[in-house]
């Protein structure tokens, strides 16, 4: 992160315990400030041939990377949806005060891949059963939730989420919640692509990339070529 970056919001630190030691990384949750010129962004991808979908499933660090490996998908935007407020700043969004979600979007191509399959992705890459929380990430803005654009998306999901809580890929039920999309802004600029600028990075260590591993391995056949 560049020197002209820090002016504009401050980091925090969180702490974990890893195997015999302590590793200090930066983690989801840390502190920030949007700059003044952020607006809210155009939901609508410009290629009509295109769809969306929105996710919320913990940090949208581990989400945007998973995602961004998919075939099909085109782009993958880390921003804010579901709260009370338009445009909030990290800073505001990480106090959970505010009840936006971290979330990301993403366009792709349903020709190449579904959003059922984009679905069956969300569900065996973070933990919809724990309200509220993924891992050491606490709080309403980790909360697991998909934010449909469209009733079709609605129905999908909701057929989706009730044959996956019926099968074995959980044990507790599912708590993901179901919603329409509302106040959806794009997050700061250093959020974007996170793991990619940052693999070296404490959390994209510790959290990410385990989760990369154990997502290619499953999900091989659905991998953009290298």
């Amino acid at each position: 992160m560049g020197t002209a970056h820090n002016e504009f919001f401050i980091m925090n630190k969180r702490y974990t315990l890893l195997l015999a030691g302590i590793l200090i990384f930066a983690a989801c949750n840390s502190k920030a400030q949007k700059t003044p010129s952020m607006q809210e962004e155009n939901i609508q991808p410009s290629d009509t041939t295109l769809q969306e979908a929105t996710f919320g499933a913990g940090c949208f660090w581990c989400v945007e990377a998973i995602f961004e490996e998919v075939k099909g998908v085109k782009s993958v935007v880390a921003g804010y949806a579901g709260g009370q407020e338009k445009n909030p700043t990290y800073r505001q969004v990480s106090s959970g005060s505010t009840g936006h979600a971290e979330v990301t979007r993403i366009v792709y191509d349903p020709s190449v891949v579904s959003y059922e399959q984009l679905l069956e992705v969300l569900w065996h890459t973070h933990n919809p059963t724990t309200k509220n929380r993924q891992g050491a990430d606490v709080g309403p803005q980790y909360r697991s939730v998909i934010f449909y654009h469209n009733d079709d998306q609605k129905i999908i999901a909701e057929k989706s989420l009730k044959k996956t809580d019926q099968s074995d890929l959980w044990e507790d039920p599912i708590v993901t919640e179901i919603e329409p999309i509302t106040n959806y802004s794009r997050a700061e600029n250093y959020h974007q692509n996170y793991y990619e600028n940052n693999p070296n990075a404490g959390y994209c260590t510790v959290v990410i990339a385990p989760k990369l591993k154990k997502f290619r391995k499953e999900f091989s056949h659905m991998l953009k070529d290298s």
